[in-house]
Order: C-alpha cells, then structure tokens, then sequence
C-alpha cells in the first residue's frame, strides 16, 4: 500500500462519495463551460485539500453533509485559483496538462475560475452553510493579499524573512489552514476547537510552501523545471537566507543576475550554486522542520486515533514529497 493510499484509509468511502459529488458541482447548463469543467475534473490532482477537510471532520467529531459542503467549496476554490494563477503567470501546462488558458485562453480562463469560485460561494449560501462561507471568504482575502504582495515585494527583490512568512501564510497556508477549519467546523461548534484545527493547517500550510522552495535548488526530477523561481524572480526562502547572509559586492551581483539575467540558464545555475553554497538549502529544511513539528504539537494535544495518525502521515507527505 503506498502512502497515499493509506493516509486515504480512514476516509475512503468519503472521498468516493465526495468525487462523484464535486463533478456534479462542476456542472452547468453552457456546453463550453461543461466542456472545460470536464477537462479540469479529468485532470485532477492528489485531492490533498479534501483529504485535510475529512480527516479533520472526523479527528473532531463526524462526517456529514458539512464536510461534504466544505470539501467541495475548497476544492472549487482551489481549482479557481489554480486557473487564475495560470493566467497570471502566463502558464500553459498544469501537472503535465494544458493549462485551460493554452487551450482557450485568458479572457475564457479568468471566467471559468469566477465561474467555480462562485459555485463554492452558492453552495454555502444554498445550504445555509454559513461559518464555512466565512472561512472561505477569509481564505479568499488571505490567497489575494499575499498573491498582490508577493508581486508589490518581487520588483525591488529586497524580502526579508519575515515579508516571505506573511506572503507564504497568506498565499499558500490560507487555503490548508481553510481546510482543516472547515473540517473541523462542519463536524463541531466549538470555536476553540476550529482555531486550534485551523493553526495547524496554518503550519501545515507554511511547511508545504518551503518544500515546494526547496524544489527549485534540487537535482531530482521534481515535477517543475529546475530555477522557475528564479526566472519568475520568486524570493524564496533559501535565496532570501543566501542574500542576507552574503557580502555586499556578491549580493549586488546576485540580484543584478536575477532583475537582468533571470531568462540566461547558466546564470540561473549560477545563482543555484550560491544558495547551495550558501547552506540555504540546509537552512530552509530547517525552518520546515521547526513548522511541520509544530503542526503535529497541536495534533498531539488531540487523543491518539488512527485519523490521528493518517494527519500526521499527511503532513509528513507534503513535507518530503518529491515532486
């Protein structure tokens, strides 16, 4: 059994359930939208966000149709984000797809995440869902917020760690932390309990954030191409720490590769080879270490459970995938 499949174990029939559930979700009446909401159902990824959203219903009580609102709203609020991102970062291939902007470009592709977000927005209201249309709407703020401060903080490329943490809280860890709280809230009143489910997916979210960094200094086939960070002039943690760490002449010259060189590859290689020498990457593990423990600190003040284990398994997953 892979990892995958067990950390799945618990919520098995639930995620089956909820699958056939989201694709009715993704329906509508006009046969192009159809047509792009099939495509996009086709290509679906690990379903890791549904996967935090059942697991921590049923750490905090049970599964029910809640977790199944809430599942489907952060699954159409992160397929919406994905779509708009792709616009953004003019992005023609998704997890080795096209990208629904290379296939029917921007003007279609910004629609279509408008589309899906409002889906996730009416079911809540349909149902009277209303604590998960918050927690959503927060999500929402959060993703934009870091998403416009990320690009405000790339032009002059001066971040320091504490901008990186906020941008990547609020970019990347809003939606996990989303997740586990709607989970949490579709299956218990308890606010305390709700707070506490969603700093872990805060921390969850933030250690997630610094693998993906780490990815782009790696040598294994990792899924994305070695440097985009660079070439897109993303301040990641390990160059932030390579930087502030450097002396002043090598870091002018670091960052005039990065502002006037970031399309050459044997200067993106150059700037690779720094931050590995910098002890960056060493550096940046760390910090995702110091994250992923801290999530399981809070995981641990819950009694010990099977669901229990399978968060932790989670966790660990999105901390040491490869790609």
């Amino acid at each position: 059994m892979s990892a995958i499949d067990w950390i799945k174990r618990p919520i098995t029939d639930e995620l089956n359930l909820f699958e056939r559930r989201f694709k009715d979700a993704m329906k509508s009446n006009v046969p192009l939208l159809d047509k792009i909401t099939y495509y996009i159902v086709r290509r679906q990824g690990k379903q890791m966000r549904p996967m935090f959203v059942f697991l921590s219903a049923k750490l905090c009580g049970r599964v029910n149709d809640s977790t199944y609102y809430a599942a489907s709203m952060i699954e159409l609020l992160h397929t919406a984000t994905l779509v708009h991102d792709d616009v953004v970062d003019d992005a023609y291939e998704r997890r080795g797809f096209f990208s629904i902007n290379a296939l029917w470009k921007n003007k279609i592709a910004v629609l279509v995440g408008d589309y899906l977000l409002s889906q996730g927005l009416l079911i809540a209201v349909k149902n009277d869902q209303y604590r998960l249309l918050q927690i959503m709407s927060q999500a929402v703020k959060e993703m934009s917020e870091g998403e416009l401060l990320q690009i405000e903080k790339a032009r002059r490329l001066d971040i320091k760690e504490s901008v990186y943490f906020d941008i990547i809280r609020q970019k990347t860890a809003s939606l996990i932390a989303s997740a586990c709280a709607a989970g949490a809230a579709s299956a218990t009143n308890d606010g305390e309990t709700v707070e506490k489910m969603r700093l872990f997916g805060e921390k969850a979210g933030i250690a997630f954030q610094i693998r993906d960094d780490l990815f782009d200094f790696g040598t294994d086939d990792v899924g994305k191409p070695l440097g985009i960070d660079i070439k897109e002039k993303k301040m990641t943690l390990p160059l932030i720490y390579a930087l502030e760490n450097a002396n002043s002449e090598e870091r002018k010259h670091i960052i005039h590769i990065i502002k006037a060189h970031s399309e050459n590859s044997e200067k993106v290689a150059e700037v690779i080879a720094f931050v590995r020498k910098s002890g960056g990457l060493v550096y940046a593990e760390q910090a995702m270490n110091q994250y992923r423990d801290e999530a399981f600190a809070i995981l641990h003040t819950f009694e010990d459970s099977e669901v229990r284990r399978c968060l932790e398994g989670l966790v660990n997953y999105v901390t040491e995938r490869k790609k």
